[in-house]
C-alpha cells in the first residue's frame, strides 16, 4: 500500500478534478501490475495496473488508495473490471465518499465472492486527497494559507515593500503547492500593492492544467494591466452587486457577482461557489486583512508559513489582521503538522488544533 500511495503521488498536480489514486497488483511479496490516475477522464489507477498484470491479475490482491469506482462516468467502473480480471482480494485504503461510489465499489466485489480489507494507510491516504475529501464530505475546498514573516511576525515594510522576505528555496518550494492546488485566491488590495500574476512557474508547468486564478474585488478596483488580466491563466473576479466598471479591462476574464456579508463578500459562498466547480484546494496567497478573515471565521484549514532569519521592526505590516482578545482563554491553537529548513529559512505547515 505503501507503493500504490507513491505512484497515486506522481498525478499530484494533474488529476484535478479527480483524486490521486494508485494502484498495485501482487502475488504475494512479487509486485505484478502497478498504476496511477494521470488525469480526469483518461484511465484510473487499476485499469493502468490490471493492463500491465495481464493475466497474472488472476488470484492475485490489488492494493488500491481509494475505493474502486462503480458508476459509468468518463470511464467504465474499476470495481467491474478487478472482478473481470479475476483477482482475489482488495486492499483498499480509503473509502471514497463520491455519492456515485461510497461504499457501492466495495459491495460490488464483494457480491463477486471477493475478500476486501480496508483501512490499511487510510490517513496517509486522505491526506494525499485532502482537498478531494473536504469537498465532497464538507462541501467546501481545503483552504491553505500561504504566509511568509520575519522572525518577529511581519511580512512586508509599511510601505508595503516585500520583495524578498524569503530566499529562493522557500519561493520555488511556493511553486509546487500552487501546482497541486485547484485554484489560488488573492484579494484585490494585493493586486493593487503588488500585481502578483498568480500563475505556476515550474520548468514542467505545461504539463498540467494551471489552476483557477481567483481574486476578491468587491469594487472592481483591479487596475488595467494588471497582470491577473492578461489571460494567461482562467481567472475568476468575484465581485460585489455595487461592482461597477465601464471599460473593458475584465474581457479577458469571467466576472461574477458575490453575495456580502458585513459589507464584505461572503467567504463562505465564495468556497461553494469554488467546490461547486470542483476545486479541491485553494491556496491563498494575500494580504493580512483576507488572510485574517478566513482564519477568523474558521475557513483556513492550514497556514503554509515561511519564517525568514530577519527582523522588519515595529512599524512592518503584522502577519494577520484578527480580533483582539480580552484573555488567553481566547487565544488560538495551532498544530505543527510539519516543519523543515528551505535554504535559510524555515516552513512550518500548521493547522487549526
Amino acid at each position: 500500500m505503501a507503493h500504490a500511495l507513491r505512484l497515486a503521488e506522481c498525478g499530484l498536480y494533474t488529476t484535478q478534478p479527480n483524486p490521486r489514486v494508485g494502484c498495485v497488483i501482487a502475488h504475494g511479496g512479487e509486485v505484478v501490475g502497478t498504476g496511477f490516475h494521470q488525469r480526469a477522464g483518461e484511465p484510473h489507477a487499476e485499469v493502468y495496473a490490471l493492463r500491465e498484470s495481464g493475466t497474472r491479475a488472476r488470484g492475485a490482491t490489488a492494493y488500491v488508495t481509494l475505493e474502486p469506482c462503480a458508476h459509468h462516468g468518463r470511464t467504465p467502473p474499476c470495481a467491474e473490471a478487478l472482478i473481470a480480471a479475476g483477482v482475489n482480494r482488495v486492499v483498499v485504503a480509503a473509502e471514497d465518499p463520491f455519492p456515485q461510489v461510497d461504499g457501492r465499489g466495495m459491495a460490488s466485489l464483494r457480491a463477486a465472492r471477493i475478500t476486501v480489507d480496508v483501512g490499511l494507510l487510510r490517513e496517509a491516504a486522505r491526506e494525499l486527497n485532502i482537498g478531494f475529501f473536504s469537498r465532497i464530505e464538507r462541501g467546501r475546498p481545503f483552504v491553505r494559507v500561504k504566509l511568509a514573516m520575519s522572525l518577529d511576525g511581519r511580512t512586508a515594510l509599511s510601505n508595503g515593500e516585500s520583495k524578498w522576505i524569503t530566499g529562493e528555496a522557500a519561493r520555488a518550494d511556493v511553486q509546487r503547492w500552487r501546482a497541486r492546488s485547484s485554484a489560488i485566491l488573492s484579494g484585490s488590495g494585493t493586486v493593487l500593492a503588488d500585481n502578483p500574476r498568480l500563475t505556476v512557474r515550474l520548468p514542467d508547468h505545461e504539463a498540467f492544467a494551471p489552476p483557477l486564478r481567483v481574486v476578491l474585488d468587491r469594487q472592481l478596483r483591479t487596475p488595467a494591466g494588471s497582470h491577473v488580466l492578461d489571460g494567461s491563466a482562467p481567472t475568476l473576479v468575484l465581485h460585489g452587486a455595487a461592482g461597477f466598471c465601464a471599460d473593458n479591462r475584465f474581457e479577458r476574464v469571467e466576472r461574477m457577482e458575490l453575495a456580502t456579508h458585513n459589507d464584505a463578500l461572503d467567504l463562505r459562498a465564495m468556497l461553494a461557489l469554488l467546490a461547486g466547480r470542483g476545486c479541491n484546494e485553494v491556496h491563498v496567497e494575500a494580504g493580512p486583512t483576507l488572510c485574517g478573515a478566513l482564519f477568523a471565521a474558521g475557513l483556513a484549514d492550514e497556514l503554509l508559513l515561511y519564517v525568514a532569519p530577519l527582523l522588519l521592526g515595529d512599524s512592518a505590516r503584522p502577519l494577520l489582521h484578527l480580533p483582539s482578545l480580552s484573555d488567553m482563554a481566547g487565544r488560538w491553537q495551532l498544530q505543527v503538522i510539519d516543519q523543515r529548513m528551505l535554504g535559510r529559512d524555515i516552513r512550518l505547515r500548521l493547522r487549526p488544533s
